[in-house]
């Protein structure tokens, strides 16, 4: 089991990610972390386990460019993807290698968020899991596995897949630049593919509490760009609540085949969309 993370200048979440891994139950083969150019660069410390940083420069969040490149970067035969500001369980890494080992699928494991003063110093897993909340919209069984017919509810926060079988797909499509909508798309492809979409039960990973944008008008002309990307491919709009958010805010004319840019938001808007919300 190869561990992938993507990070920019977010070095407190990942030494929490990190604290996770050394913790776990069964320890990872590898940690591969893709530094999406932090300043100062990323720097691991010291864990039971082999780890190493790969960097990867350029401007913005290339968050498919970046997860290639640590599957690309990995030697496991099953790969494990966490976003930054996830911990993992105890027993994720464990369980997850069962159901690789029984089901070439796409795997999402269930995430449960945590808050403002939560996991920022020492801390256990069983006071973690007491504080923490699910998410509204994405159930998890309680035990084993679900499959999920709607792609669409594929997340990449914390997900496992086959070494192979990501590489048969092609990865993320990296015509998806910056921020929103190649995780989707990635989920789709999946679907095309016949590749099912499972929903693990158990043991899963602890979102550490950061602020949002809700909309996130901070990346308000990678949204458009890369909905437009989507819409091409699969005839549909991603992301309809942000897009619905950007037009009743003025910002663009949206029809079922185009958007038009009305203006781009103020650095005022931008700051007052910024919320301490978990979700």
């Amino acid at each position: 089991m190869s561990v992938l993370t993507i990070v920019k200048d977010r070095p407190g979440h990942l030494e929490q990610l990190l604290e996770g891994l050394r913790r776990s139950d069964v320890m990872p083969s590898e940690f591969i972390a893709v530094d999406m150019g932090s300043d100062p660069p990323v720097r691991l410390g010291d864990v039971p386990f082999p780890a190493r940083v790969v960097r990867l420069d350029g401007d913005g969040l290339p968050l498919a460019a970046a997860r290639n490149l640590a599957a690309r970067s990995a030697t496991g035969e099953l790969l494990l993807f966490l976003d930054v500001d996830c911990i993992p369980m105890r027993g994720l890494i464990g369980a997850m290698v069962k159901v690789l080992e029984a089901h070439a699928a796409l795997i999402c494991a269930q995430v449960r968020y945590l808050g403002p003063d939560d996991a920022r110093g020492s801390w256990q897993e069983a006071d973690l899991l007491g504080r923490s909340a699910g998410h509204p919209v994405r159930r998890f069984p309680a035990s084993g596995i679900r499959r999920v017919e709607e792609a669409g509810l594929f997340w990449s926060l914390t997900f496992g897949i086959l070494r192979e079988s990501f590489l048969d797909l092609g990865g993320f499509d990296e015509g998806f630049t910056g921020y929103g909508a190649e995780d989707t798309d990635f989920g789709f492809r999946a679907r095309e593919a016949q590749l099912p979409l499972l929903f693990m039960g158990g043991p899963g990973a602890f979102h550490q509490h950061h602020d949002t944008f809700d909309p996130p008008l901070q990346h308000f002309a990678d949204i458009l760009r890369n909905a437009a990307r989507f819409r091409s491919k699969w005839g549909i709009w991603p992301m309809e609540g942000w897009l619905t958010a950007f037009r009743k805010a003025g910002l663009i004319r949206l029809t079922d085949e185009q958007i038009d840019v009305v203006r781009h938001p103020t650095s005022r808007e931008i700051s007052l969309a910024c919320s301490s919300r978990a979700f």
